[in-house]
């Protein structure tokens, strides 16, 4: 009789397989490009389940800005109803369809919190974990909430945590203030910097440029697109004369609060295609998000935001900044900013700027697999 029960030794033998399988692909230049993620904060689909009619339709129409006051609920709702069908197709939760299958194929069948009430034995329960009273954690779904301990638990990502491990060798250079159209000061340190790293032993994994991209502000009064569209298809040029950076890294290009845009509202989409696509041509490995975005590395997720924040805070500052810490539900997050480098840790969330490039020539190299931040300038 086979056991729904996963011992030790079946999930050592799973990971030994996934590693095995990793260790094969890490000759391929695009090994590293399977772990990094990029999301765009405008190109996620929603997607909304009917419980009722069992099926999935897609959000027609515009979403607004500023949602309502039921929005949140609602997304809670939405991601417990999306996990909860997923869950109820698995072959152990599938209820039986006759009595007699109940001891040949046992069945984990999920229940409601509420019909727990004067339940005796094990139940499956599956629910959303919130915090409805200061220092007591709920396991809530649509019917009810009960109270739950976490003094016990166990929570570990394995597999994902040895590849991370494992990749020993993945870093991820972020520039910040490219000015393109500054050809001394910009452009030939860029060039020292790619010719740099096309001679190392083993490239960078990802290479993340933000904006601002122009040393104007890009508004109503700037009228030079094709030029910047010309010396975005430069930069292109100039990454094509590394075949190494070219093949085996991927670029990611961030637009900063001055570049164009259709306005400066949060989050900013990403750039034109009319200035990117000669790029495009010759780089395919580079990617345009929006600002800001969000990079995946196995159980690693960074933020990536281009603002001038500091500036922007000192200057309405009434009152010093507070350093109460909050809760956070991001690993790491990278704040573009053209103060001066900074690293710190903030609530165990790993935070820093990578300097302004246009200014100071400084820019980071940041090691994924030990977290370590390294900051770099010419």
């Amino acid at each position: 009789v086979k056991s729904s029960i996963i011992d030790k030794e079946a999930v050592h033998q799973v990971v030994s397989l996934l590693l095995d399988a990793e260790a094969a692909e890490e000759e391929s230049p695009s090994s590293s490009h399977s772990s990094i993620r990029v999301v765009d904060a405008f190109l996620i689909p929603k997607f909304r389940y009917d419980p009722i009619k069992k099926h999935f339709f897609q959000h027609a129409g515009s979403l607004p800005i500023h949602g309502e006051a039921s929005a949140k609920a609602a997304l809670y709702r939405d991601r417990l109803l999306l996990l909860f069908q997923r869950v109820s197709r698995d072959q152990h939760f599938i209820k039986p369809a006759f009595d007699t299958d109940v001891d040949t194929s046992p069945s984990c069948q999920l229940s409601t919190i509420q019909s727990l009430v004067g339940q005796r034995g094990r139940r499956w329960v599956m629910g959303v974990i919130s915090q409805l009273e200061d220092g007591h954690f709920y396991l809530e779904d649509l019917t009810a909430a009960v109270e739950i301990d976490f003094s016990k638990a166990i929570s570990f990502d394995l597999i994902a945590y040895y590849l991370e491990k494992r990749a020993v060798n993945d870093m991820f250079v972020i520039l910040s203030d490219i000015w393109l159209d500054n050809e001394q000061k910009v452009m030939e340190k860029l060039e020292t910097v790619l010719n740099g790293f096309e001679n190392v032993e083993i490239v960078p994994s990802l290479f993340v440029f933000m904006g601002d991209f122009c040393s104007h502000p890009c508004n109503l009064s700037f009228h030079s697109f094709s030029s910047l569209r010309s010396q975005f298809g430069k930069l292109g040029r100039m990454i094509e004369a590394h075949p190494r950076l070219k093949e085996q890294s991927k670029f990611l290009f961030i637009p900063g609060p001055n570049d164009i845009g259709p306005s400066t509202v949060l989050p900013r989409c990403a750039l034109p295609k009319y200035l990117t696509e000669e790029l495009q041509k010759h780089v395919p490995n580079a990617i345009f998000s929006s600002n800001p975005c969000r990079v995946k590395f196995y159980t690693q997720e960074m933020v990536f935001f281009r603002q001038d924040l500091l500036y922007r805070m000192r200057h309405s500052c009434l009152i010093p900044p507070s350093t109460e810490e909050t809760d956070d539900p991001f690993e790491h997050i990278v704040l573009g900013d053209r103060s001066e480098q900074k690293a710190f840790k903030y609530t165990g969330i790993t935070c820093f700027n990578p300097g302004s490039f246009s200014d100071d020539s400084t820019f980071v190299a940041y090691r994924p697999c030990t977290q370590e931040v390294e900051f770099s300038a010419l």
